[in-house]
C-alpha cells in the first residue's frame, strides 16, 4: 500500500508540473525558467536521442551482414585464402579491394571465431561460430536495417540532470560519448524525468553544425535527420551509396584516367587506356588521348531510384556515349556500369595536368631516389619478356645499371629532348639493345613511370622499389614464405585449357638475389628470376621470368597474387583478350 501511495504521489507531482507547460505538450519547465525542460524517459524525444547515440553497426556489413551490430576490433578474417587482421574501419577496405581484384571469381570470406559483437546499446556478446552469427543477424530488421540515426551526431560534452520524486534536480551528469549517453538512457525507468543543459550543438553528416536551444528544437533536428542522408544499412557493401551532389563534386575535383572500358562485353581497354578526362562545372568534358589530341563532349548527372546516372555524349568517342550508372565510388576511383556488359573504370589523377610537360629536374630527382623494376618493355612493337623484373639503377654522373640480381649491365643515361623536342629518358646500354632508346615521357608519378612513342611500338613501364621493399610487411612475409620451398605447380591453366601435367615433377626453389631454380629428379634444369612487388595501381604482384621457349617460358608474367597460405600461393593474370590464366604453387 505504501508503494502504491508513493507512486500516486509521484504521478500527482508530474501532473502538477505539466500544468505549467506552454504549447509544448511533451516538455516541462522546471523552476519556472526556459533554460531546463524535462524529458520523460518513454517520450518520443527520448527515443530520438537513443537512436542518435546508438552504436552504428552498418560500417562492417561486408563482414557480418547486419547493421544492428558490429564486430569488435581486432579480429581476423580469411579473404579468398588471404588472412587479414582487422584493427580498424580503414582495414575493411582491404577486404573489398581483394573482392574487386577479379570480376569473375568467387569471393569467400571466413571469420576466425570466436569474435565479440557490439549491439546498438553498446552491450557485447561473444559469438563462437558462424551459425550463432547468422542467427543473431536474422534478429535484425529485414535487409540488415537498424533504427539508429546516423546523419547527425551530438557534440560532447553534454550535461544532463535527473529529478527526485519532488521534481527537484537530484543529480548532474556529464556525458562524454555516445556510449555513455546510450547507457544512461538504458538505465532509466519508464516514468523517470531528465533535462538537458542548453544550448546543445549537433553535427550533421556533411560536417555542418547546428545549435539547438530547447527540447522542441532538439526533437525537430533529430527527427529531420532521419532521412537526410543514405545510412547505407543494406548489405550490398559494394554499392558505395552516394548523392548526385557528391558525385558532381568528385568528378570536377581532378582529371580522371581511363583504366578499363568494356562495350557490349567487348574489352576496349587497350584502345582507351590512360586517356585523361576532365569534367568541367559547366557540363563540358574534355578527353586527352595518348598523343595529345583533345576531344570534346558533354556530361550530366541525374538521381534515380537505381542510383546516380552519368550521361556522356561525344561526337568522336562513341564508346563512351551512354547513360552510365555510377555504382562504386571510392578513394581515387569511380566505376560506371550499364547492362549488357558495359563498364568504365576511372582513376583519379590529381598529380598531373593534361597537356602539361613533365619537369626535367623532377624526373631526374625521382629516377635517382630508388631502384626501378621493369614492368613492361616493348621495342619496335615486340614485347621483350626476357627483361621482365630486371632492375634499373640511375646513378650520379649519368651511370645506369640493369640487373637481374646476378648479372649486371652498365651504360649511360640522361634527361633531354628527343628529335621531336619531347622530354625523354635517353638510355644507352651497349649489350642491351632492348632498352637502349630515347624514351619519351608519357606518365610521371612518384612510384610509377611510363615512357611511350607510337602507342605500343615503343613502351617502357617502370615501378619504383626502395630498400628492396623493406618497409612493406606484406612483401617481406610473402617473400619469406616462398623461400621456404621447394614448391610444385598444383595448377596451371589458360582459360579452359589445363596444362598442369606439363609441369609435373618439377621442383621450384625460390632463393635470395631473386633467383628461382627448377629441378627434376634432383638436377637443376632451368633458372629464372622472381620478385614480389607492390604495384601502386594493381596491388601485390609476383614476377616470374624464365627466358625460354618451353612451358616455363609460358609462366613469364607479372602475376597478381590472389591467395597466400604457408603452403599454397594462387596467382592470376587476365590477358588482353580476357583469357584468365591461373598458376598455383603448393609445397609437397
Amino acid at each position: 500500500m505504501k508503494k502504491l501511495i508513493n507512486n500516486l504521489l509521484y504521478a500527482g507531482l508530474v501532473l502538477m508540473a505539466l500544468n505549467f507547460t506552454s504549447c509544448q505538450n511533451e516538455f516541462e519547465e522546471v523552476g519556472g525558467t526556459d533554460e531546463q525542460e524535462t524529458i520523460q524517459a518513454n517520450s518520443s524525444t527520448a527515443k530520438l536521442i537513443e537512436e542518435t547515440c546508438s552504436h552504428d553497426g552498418s560500417y562492417d556489413n561486408i563482414v557480418d551482414g547486419a547493421s544492428c551490430f558490429a564486430v569488435q576490433f581486432p579480429y581476423t578474417v580469411e579473404v579468398n585464402g588471404i588472412e587479414i587482421t582487422i584493427d580498424s574501419k580503414e582495414d575493411l577496405q582491404s577486404i573489398e579491394d581483394i573482392f574487386d581484384e577479379f570480376e569473375d571469381d568467387d569471393d569467400i570470406l571466413n571469420i576466425l571465431f570466436p569474435i565479440t559483437i557490439t549491439l546498438s546499446d553498446f552491450s557485447t556478446i561473444v559469438i563462437e561460430n558462424k551459425e550463432q552469427l547468422i542467427a543473431k543477424a536474422e534478429e535484425c530488421f529485414e535487409g540488415g536495417d537498424d533504427n539508429d540515426i546516423e546523419c547527425i551526431d551530438f557534440v560532447y560534452p553534454i550535461t544532463l540532470y535527473t529529478f527526485d520524486i519532488n521534481v527537484q534536480i537530484s543529480n548532474e551528469i556529464h556525458i562524454e560519448s555516445d556510449e555513455q549517453l546510450r547507457r544512461f538512457f538504458a538505465e532509466l525507468e519508464e516514468g523517470d524525468l531528465i533535462s538537458i543543459e542548453f544550448p546543445l550543438t549537433l553535427k550533421k553528416y556533411d560536417g555542418t553544425e547546428i545549435v539547438v536551444e530547447n527540447n522542441a528544437a532538439l526533437s525537430v533536428a533529430l527527427s529531420n535527420a532521419k532521412n537526410e542522408c543514405d545510412e547505407d544499412d543494406d548489405n550490398d557493401y559494394n554499392d558505395d551509396d552516394f548523392t548526385k551532389e557528391r558525385l558532381d563534386a568528385y568528378l570536377v575535383e581532378c582529371p580522371w584516367e581511363v583504366r578499363e572500358l568494356y562495350r557490349e562485353n567487348t574489352d576496349q581497354t587497350e584502345q582507351y587506356l590512360e586517356y585523361l578526362m576532365v569534367f568541367n562545372e559547366d557540363g563540358s568534358v574534355t578527353v586527352n588521348d595518348r598523343i595529345g589530341n583533345v576531344l570534346n563532349g558533354s556530361w550530366s548527372t541525374a538521381e534515380t531510384d537505381a542510383g546516380v546516372l552519368v550521361t556522356l555524349d561525344f561526337d568522336v568517342l562513341v564508346d563512351f556515349n551512354l547513360e552510365w550508372l555510377a555504382y562504386e565510388l571510392e578513394e581515387g576511383k569511380i566505376k560506371f556500369y550499364n547492362d549488357n556488359g558495359n563498364k568504365i573504370i576511372l582513376k583519379q589523377r590529381c598529380d598531373i595536368t593534361p597537356g602539361e610537360e613533365p619537369n626535367p629536374d623532377t624526373l631526374r630527382e625521382i629516377l635517382g631516389e630508388c631502384g626501378w623494376i621493369i614492368k613492361k618493355v616493348t621495342n619496335q612493337g615486340e614485347e621483350i619478356d626476357r627483361l621482365l623484373g630486371y632492375e634499373f639503377k640511375f646513378m650520379a654522373e649519368g651511370v645506369v645499371t640493369l640487373s637481374n640480381g646476378v648479372n649486371t649491365s652498365e651504360g649511360t643515361w640522361e634527361i633531354g629532348l628527343n628529335s621531336q623536342l619531347v622530354l625523354s629518358l635517353m638510355i644507352n646500354i651497349g649489350d642491351e639493345e632492348g632498352v637502349s632508346f630515347e624514351w619519351p615521357v608519357r606518365d610521371l608519378t612518384d612510384t610509377r613511370l611510363k615512357f611511350e612513342i607510337d602507342e605500343t611500338d615503343y613502351e617502357l613501364i617502370l615501378l619504383k622499389v626502395c630498400d628492396d621493399s623493406a618497409g612493406d610487411g606484406d612483401v617481406l612475409e610473402i617473400r619469406n614464405i616462398m623461400m621456404g620451398g621447394p614448391w610444385n605447380v598444383a595448377l596451371y591453366s589458360e582459360g579452359e585449357v589445363d596444362m598442369t601435367s606439363e609441369l609435373a615433377g618439377m621442383d621450384f626453389d625460390f632463393s635470395t638475389m631473386y633467383q628461382v631454380e627448377v629441378s627434376e629428379l634432383g638436377d637443376v634444369t632451368a633458372e629464372g628470376l622472381w620478385r614480389i612487388l607492390r604495384d601502386s595501381e594493381e596491388g601485390l604482384k609476383f614476377y616470374l621470368n624464365f627466358d625460354s621457349a618451353d612451358i616455363l617460358g609460358e609462366l613469364t608474367d607479372d602475376w597478381k597474387i590472389n591467395m597466400v597460405e604457408s603452403n599454397r600461393i594462387e596467382l592470376k593474370d587476365e590477358s588482353g583478350d580476357g583469357t584468365l590464366k591461373t598458376l598455383v604453387f603448393e609445397k609437397p
